[in-house]
């Protein structure tokens, strides 16, 4: 495990606790492989704030996400687990 996925990790981590009104259920998992996917778990009520108005937010923090694997010649992604 790098320390440019662990940075996206916990970068994950922050924002989606920053968003929930659950903090303490946020959690996420990382799979490694070609791809790194980030697997981002939240509490069911929270799930609409994370996916955000027509998935804005995912989109925004997909975005970052790929951005963070540009940055650090990987391809990363997020999944948002129900």
């Amino acid at each position: 495990m790098g320390e440019q996925s662990v940075d996206v990790r916990a970068l994950i981590e922050q924002i989606a606790k920053a968003l929930v009104d659950a903090p303490e259920e946020v959690s996420v998992e990382q799979i490694e492989g070609e791809t790194t996917v980030f697997e981002l778990t939240v509490a069911p009520d929270d799930l609409g704030k994370v996916i955000g108005r027509q998935g804005r937010v995912a989109r925004a923090l997909r975005a970052l996400v790929g951005a963070a694997g540009i940055r650090a010649h990987k391809r990363f992604g997020l999944e948002i687990i129900e």
